[in-house]
């Protein structure tokens, strides 16, 4: 068991907790440009909050209840000055924003929509989308919705899993498709560049030139090719990667290779599917591999060129949930090879070798989708599960293929479980959510874990918190509903790590010798 501390100020209460599975949803049709246009500002919302719990101080960069989102963790959220962050938002629905972290100015950077993952390069000040150019709905969805959030926005709290782990009350599970599906009958799609630099500087200066001034196409994908909006920027920016599916891809395994067939209640995860890569420079467009299940998260390594993580998307736990391949084809495997008992998901990379990953603990009622207690796990779901396997955040090493658990929401805790994970590029951090929407933040020097901040653990909250470390290390972004009258709608806040833990220094020899 990794040593876990929690704040001295913090007085933990029991509250039942809601159950609600991993939510990566922004509700998003088309809407007309009258709604915002690209360079549209904001006045700041910028508002600091003392956490009530740790006493941490909140930076809400928005603050109004009009729906805010926050990226993925698996992707960047801040530009490569530091300055800005990127996230969508309902204040003109289905397209892209950013906000000035230390001005709180809000400018509108999309206003024709798009699809999937909103890729914000690391070294230049342009970001990347995809945009269907045949979809007139559904724009702006990411490519991830969780069935009972979806459900339950919609009204339909039959989707949610009652906490016994019973069936719906109607006695179905409930059929949403997933956007993926939805893009199947559209295309082609546009890669879409846009210049951030310049977006800014003009809408700070009010010189709006008009949105074709700061998009470049950098190309679009061939008829047929069925492009998911699962998208990575590569680490030289010269080229990104994304899932792609259709039937013509079972012609591309090789001989006898079994197609995967739908997987867990939620009926997802069959295949085939496949990657491919497209040029930026020149939109060249090439299929990198086809696997036999469905692709869902695909992210690339910030640091190295070519490398590429994604995961077996079911809508829940994966036979095999993480994987790796390089941009040539080559090196296709798993990442952490996972046992029947274990419930991997929401793997991240985190720095130039290492991949984070959460390993759910759900073995007890309460859990998210079920649960009845000790040694019978989720039956829903096919796990033998077990409380004598280890859970926590997993760091995989992707050269040595090692991997380490670094932190584990204390036992008997509330939390009852970590959700989803992120670290520092430097390596000194870890950080994760956990069952109670709650932030953890973990030193991996010492394997000292800590509540950072609760948030007034808002389990009604239209998603989780999803944390991101800065590309310094030195704080997080979330999405809170921590400011909603309703307790669902969320805003986008940053949290930074204690002025403590950044001074400390580590003499790993001597402290080695001690022991």
């Amino acid at each position: 068991m990794v040593a876990c501390v929690l704040p001295s100020i913090s007085q933990m209460k029991t509250i039942p907790l809601l159950i609600v599975s991993a939510a990566f949803c922004a509700p998003g049709l088309f809407i007309s440009p009258a709604f915002g246009q690209v360079g549209h500002t904001w006045p700041s919302e910028k508002k600091v909050v003392v956490d009530p719990v740790t006493g941490t101080e909140l930076t809400f960069l928005t603050s109004t209840p009009v729906g805010d989102s926050k990226i993925y963790q698996t992707h960047p959220d801040w530009t490569s000055d530091g300055k800005w962050l990127i996230f969508r938002s309902n204040r003109a629905p289905g397209q892209a924003f950013a906000v000035n972290e230390e001005t709180g100015t809000i400018v509108q950077v999309t206003d024709k929509g798009y699809i999937g993952m909103l890729c914000v390069a690391r070294k230049s000040m342009k970001l990347y989308i995809m945009r269907d150019t045949k979809a007139s709905v559904d724009v702006g969805r990411d490519p991830y919705i969780d069935v009972a959030a979806a459900a339950m926005a919609a009204g339909n709290n039959a989707a949610t899993p009652p906490a016994d782990g019973s069936a719906p009350a109607n006695g179905s599970a409930p059929q949403i498709r997933r956007p993926g599906d939805l893009f199947l009958n559209r295309g082609p799609v546009q890669v879409v560049e846009i210049d951030l630099g310049s977006l800014f500087a003009d809408a700070v200066a009010g010189t709006l030139k008009g949105d074709l001034a700061y998009e470049r196409i950098c190309g679009t994908t061939p008829s047929g090719m069925h492009a998911t909006g699962n998208m990575g920027l590569d680490a030289d920016e010269g080229y990104v990667y994304f899932g792609i599916i259709g039937a013509d891809l079972a012609s591309q395994l090789p001989p006898g290779t079994e197609i995967a067939k739908p997987y867990g209640p939620r009926g997802m995860g069959a295949g085939p599917s496949g990657l491919a890569s497209m040029n930026l420079a020149t939109g060249e467009v090439k299929t990198i591999t086809v696997v036999p299940f469905r692709i869902g998260h695909v992210q690339t390594n910030p640091w190295v060129h070519g490398e590429i993580v994604f995961c077996w998307e079911t809508g829940g736990k994966a036979p095999q949930r993480t994987w790796t391949v390089m941009a040539d084809g080559t090196g296709l495997r798993p990442l952490y090879p996972e046992a029947p008992y274990e419930w991997i998901t929401h793997e991240a990379v985190i720095t130039q070798d290492e991949v984070a990953v959460a390993i759910l603990y759900l073995h007890a009622p309460g859990a998210p989708m079920g649960g009845r207690g000790r040694g019978q796990g989720m039956p829903s779901w096919g796990i033998p599960a077990d409380d004598a396997h280890p859970t926590g955040v997993g760091i995989v090493n992707l050269r040595t293929h090692e991997m380490r658990i670094v932190g584990q929401v204390p036992v008997g805790n509330p939390g009852r479980s970590i959700w989803h994970v992120n670290g520092s590029a430097d390596g000194r951090w870890a950080a994760a959510d956990d069952f109670r929407y709650r932030l953890w933040i973990i030193d991996r020097h010492t394997g000292e874990m800590a509540l950072l901040a609760s948030m007034g653990e808002r389990t009604m909250a239209a998603d989780h918190i999803h944390p991101t470390f800065s590309a310094d290390g030195t704080k997080i972004e979330i999405q809170s509903a921590m400011l909603s009258d309703n307790k669902r709608s969320l805003n986008i806040c940053v949290v930074p790590l204690p002025k403590s833990w950044l001074a400390r220094t580590y003499d790993d020899k001597n402290r080695l010798l001690a022991q």
